[in-house]
């Protein structure tokens, strides 16, 4: 028997993302509000080569979970922005690195102070307890359909 426990208008709210979508709205806000002019894919693009910088493109379609096209625009309006750059890999030619650039390098801590002011707004109220079960739900839901 299945665990589907929810009403139909129920399961659409979960699917939709409400959550998510009000927490990237706020993020954006935020970042706005910050004086940064990035969005909230580009920065997830960022994030990323923070965590490891010179990554493939296709690496950055991966980690991100969006296609070539996608990544090939966000990528074009850092680049715009100047806050990443495209090298050629050394061991394949094929192959374009995006890394950071110095720019990109010295907002990362702005950022991340404003996503985690964005994510305590977020959680007001909300019990530690409640929000390991969240999380435990969600990675089990990812792992399901992957």
């Amino acid at each position: 028997m299945p665990n589907n426990q929810f009403k139909r208008g129920e399961l659409y709210s979960v699917i939709n993302g409400m959550a998510s979508t009000a927490v990237a709205r706020r993020l954006q806000k935020n970042f706005r509000q910050s004086g940064l002019e990035i969005t909230i894919e580009q920065w997830s693009v960022l994030y990323h080569l923070w965590k490891e910088d010179c990554l493939s493109q296709q690496e950055l379609c991966n980690r991100t979970f969006r296609d070539k096209p996608s990544i090939t625009r966000l990528i074009d309006n850092l680049e715009k922005q100047k806050l990443v750059k495209r090298t050629a890999s050394k061991t394949d030619r094929r192959i374009n690195l995006v890394c950071l650039t110095d720019a990109a390098k010295e907002m990362q801590q702005v950022t991340i102070d404003i996503a985690n002011q964005t994510m305590n707004e977020a959680l007001v109220g909300v019990i530690k307890e409640d929000i390991e079960t969240v999380k435990k739900v969600f990675q089990q839901v990812f792992d399901n359909l992957i």
